[in-house]
């Protein structure tokens, strides 16, 4: 008897070792592309002059990498069921090096188009596949938080190690031979300490839903009203992170260092609140930290609203900022706790990348408000988009029903 326990003992300390390695590998692969998506803008006006194109050709990096985002989010679920979770992450991160390697090649400009596709289809991958996994381990809800503040981390990182590849007078292609590098690192990673495991179909025994777990994914409402909310969430963020700097320069005449620093404690907060009120999820519920977060949101804009500028409208920029950082991570345990775990993996990369489009639209909408009415509008307007987003939470709330109750 002693020795069965001493054995089944041994067993649980393998199996909890084997996944603080897997968490940790998942962190460490959200700070790679974190620092890939950050560190591209600082390079934008060297691959322009390289290639002779204008700062709008180069501009079609960006939508480049969103297709190839986009193509991968919504397939990963059947990726899953075909391939099993080690194998996927492989996949991933192999697609992810293939891109980032080519664009080291400094191809015809073209071939660079696709060689970010290449990088975008990779992340997408990764990404809904770490958020898939993360959401189905105990406490998930603040291991999801701290898997986005990772992110975060490689967002404030890779303009550092962009920035310092210029400065050394490398040519600009040699930051996508370091996420080369680090690319190859998460493949083996990967391959190593993620077991393949039987896919979702399999263990369910497969059946009727065989090939259409996307489309049994976009069948549920749920998925499509925390889909929009994303959409609407990624748009707050990014139109406040984006124009901040123009309406804190121009509009209230703040010198431009100053202004740079009360923009990147914007970002900063983002991260910390993912650190900070990842564990408060699990103790108050998913349902208040939501709530609470979307009237930080709203108190922080008012900050900088009535403060011209100073240290108010810096402190709100920083509680909108820390409000705004545990909602996604948040939205994406709740959407693991509404749908069942064959459908995790394609409701999530469904979600995720309806978000991401909110990146394009809602900081394009605030531009053409910006240009017809001011500056000044930017802040009544993420306010408004905070309260959209309380309304759909609620909308939530009234769809799921008791589920929600019980399982946020």
């Amino acid at each position: 008897m002693r020795l069965e326990a001493k054995a089944r003992s041994g067993f649980a300390q393998s199996v909890a070792s084997r996944r603080r390695f897997q968490i940790g590998i998942a962190f460490s692969a959200f700070v790679l592309i974190g620092a890939n998506d950050a560190g591209l803008g600082i390079l934008l006006p060297s691959i322009s002059a390289h290639y002779g194109i204008s700062t709008g050709t180069a501009g079609l990096l960006f939508p480049a990498s969103a297709l190839g985002y986009l193509s991968a989010a919504l397939g990963s679920g059947l990726l899953l069921e075909r391939l099993g979770r080690r194998d996927l992450f492989v996949l991933g991160a192999a697609i992810f090096s293939t891109g980032a390697t080519l664009v080291f090649t400094m191809p015809p400009f073209p071939l660079l188009l696709l060689s970010l596709l290449c990088i975008g289809f990779g992340v997408a991958i990764l990404d809904a596949g770490l958020n898939a996994y993360i959401a189905g381990l105990p406490s998930s809800t603040g291991l999801l938080n701290y898997l986005h503040a990772f992110y975060g981390i490689g967002a404030l990182l890779g303009p550092v190690i962009a920035s310092a590849v210029l400065a050394l007078a490398w040519a600009w292609n040699v930051t996508y031979l370091i996420w080369t590098g680090a690319g190859l690192l998460a493949l083996a990673s990967f391959g190593v300490v993620f077991e393949r495991r039987g896919s979702p179909q399999a263990a369910s025994g497969g059946g009727a839903g065989e090939g259409n777990v996307l489309m049994s994914a976009l069948q549920s409402r749920v998925v499509w009203i925390c889909a929009i909310f994303l959409l609407v969430y990624v748009g707050t963020e990014v139109s406040l992170g984006s124009w901040s700097y123009s309406l804190l320069t121009k509009e209230r005449h703040q010198v431009s260092l100053i202004a740079g620093w009360m923009v990147s404690g914007y970002w900063l907060g983002l991260t910390v609140g993912r650190l900070v009120l990842g564990r408060v999820a699990d103790r108050i519920g998913s349902q208040r930290l939501i709530i609470g977060c979307l009237g930080g949101v709203i108190a922080g804009v008012l900050l900088v609203w009535v403060a011209p500028a100073g240290v108010v409208a810096a402190c709100g920029l920083w509680l909108a900022g820390f409000s705004l950082g545990p909602i996604f991570p948040t939205t994406i345990a709740v959407i693991s706790r509404l749908v069942s775990p064959r459908l995790q993996q394609s409701a999530i990369g469904f979600a995720a990348s309806l978000g991401s489009m909110g990146a394009a639209v809602f900081p394009w909408l605030a531009g053409n408000l910006v240009q017809r009415i001011g500056l000044w509008s930017l802040l009544p307007y993420a306010a408004v988009l905070a309260l959209v987003m309380l309304a759909f939470w609620a909308l939530l709330r009234r769809v799921a029903g008791p589920r929600f109750a019980a399982n946020t």
